[in-house]
């Protein structure tokens, strides 16, 4: 079978800026993650072998010259030496890999080791179950280029002209690599029309969250932070404070910029609880993954209020699985509150016609800050009860001191 993943840097952003900030705070943290799929998937015999096959490719796949001189171009918030040195030195390690599949078909994957190497699987992961899945269940070979790129055109049309800002953040469950290509062409063909059409009183568009294909379409490349942060953090300095400090040690590591923090690990009010002036002012907004969103955006409102912040000078990034009518309405519940902007993924990328979506993730499930520390499992609680994931008796635990 044909190798999925051919590029070092299809990947999104997010992966690099963490890892960065992973060298700078935890070089030399151990971590482990497990691989959820929410809809519990039997998998076709034979899966694992087919993804691991698929994966253990990746040891040859390295950083070119190109993606180099793109990275320090497009990203001066990254030092020359992690990009030209680190990562050009880099090799993804399949032995930290784990993968098997029981009698019914369900997947069992965790990576294990240093955590800015494991760092890197993620996305590389679920792109490639969610392909390598979508070829066995013999969708690839019922896809029509032509349908669906006037799909994701006549998707791009409505976008804009809904005056939305948004970019594409559909790596991770996309339904291949060349489909979210031309998710990304169509996405960009119709903005230049809808633009020319309403005289650029339209939306937005704001590229993509992959570094590749934002190298090769010369768009901007989106992406900050990830859950992960915090869930570490929370073994390191506990529920009260994970936020805080993760947001003190990334404003050190970048200085102001890269900076939407996304602040529904352990939900919203132990974030809202200890959020000082300081932080509010570096950060330049926050990404709202979970929770009903007029109901957030009503809390980062009267929270920026009452540190004495205008709203309108900070950004909201939704991000929670939206499709272009949901967006729209939260863009008109919006106006005149904050700055909006949206992040779409499988909406994008993987709505293609007579073909199921998946529903899987890789989260971070355990941690130590040393080799020679304890480990700790590390949780998410999440604004929507569906999305908690980690150890159920810490979890449960969590819940129970948050809500006291």
């Amino acid at each position: 079978m044909r190798q999925i993943i051919n590029h070092f840097t299809d990947n999104d952003l997010y992966t690099f800026t963490c890892m960065y900030y992973v060298l700078q705070k935890y070089p030399r943290a151990e971590t482990e993650y497990s691989f959820f799929d929410r809809n519990r998937t039997c998998y076709p015999k034979g899966f694992d072998a087919l993804l691991r096959e698929q994966l253990e490719h990746l040891a040859e796949v390295t950083i070119t010259d190109e993606e180099r001189e793109y990275m320090t171009s497009a990203f001066p918030f990254l030092p020359y030496w992690f990009i030209n040195v680190f990562l050009r030195g880099f090799r993804f390690n399949p032995t930290e890999l784990t993968i098997t599949q029981d009698e019914e078909g369900h997947l069992d994957i965790s990576v294990r080791g240093k955590w800015w190497s494991t760092i890197i699987w993620e996305m590389p992961i679920l792109a490639t179950i969610s392909e390598l899945m979508h070829i066995l269940n013999g969708d690839a070979e019922k896809y029509d280029a032509d349908a669906e790129y006037a799909k994701s055109f006549d998707k791009g049309c409505q976008i804009w002209r809904g005056g939305l800002t948004l970019g594409d953040m559909g790596t991770r469950r996309r339904f291949s690599f060349a489909h979210q290509e031309r998710v990304i062409d169509a996405l960009m063909q119709s903005y230049r029309e809808v633009k020319d059409e309403t005289g650029g009183q339209c939306g937005r568009f704001t590229g993509t969250s992959n570094v590749y294909f934002a190298m090769k379409k010369g768009i901007p490349c989106l992406g900050t932070m990830s859950h992960q942060c915090i869930s570490f953090e929370e073994i390191v300095s506990g529920v009260f404070e994970c936020n805080y400090n993760v947001m003190n040690k990334w404003s050190e590591v970048y200085d102001g910029n890269v900076g939407i923090f996304l602040y529904d690990c352990f939900g919203d009010r132990v974030f809202f609880n200890n959020l000082s002036k300081r932080m509010a002012m570096t950060f330049s907004g926050l990404r709202i993954d979970s929770g009903r969103e007029e109901e957030q955006v009503d809390l980062i409102v009267e929270k920026y209020k009452q540190l004495g912040i205008d709203p309108m000078t900070k950004q909201a990034v939704f991000s929670n699985g939206l499709d272009i009518a949901r967006a729209i309405e939260i863009h008109r519940y919006c106006e005149g509150k904050i700055v909006d902007s949206y992040g779409v993924g499988t909406f994008l990328t993987c709505d293609v016609i007579g073909c199921s979506p998946m529903n899987i993730v890789i989260k971070l499930v355990r941690g130590r800050i040393t080799e020679s520390r304890e480990w700790h499992p590390c949780v998410k609680l999440s604004c929507d009860k569906g999305k908690t994931l980690g150890d159920k008796q810490k979890c449960d635990y969590l819940v129970s001191v948050l809500n006291r």
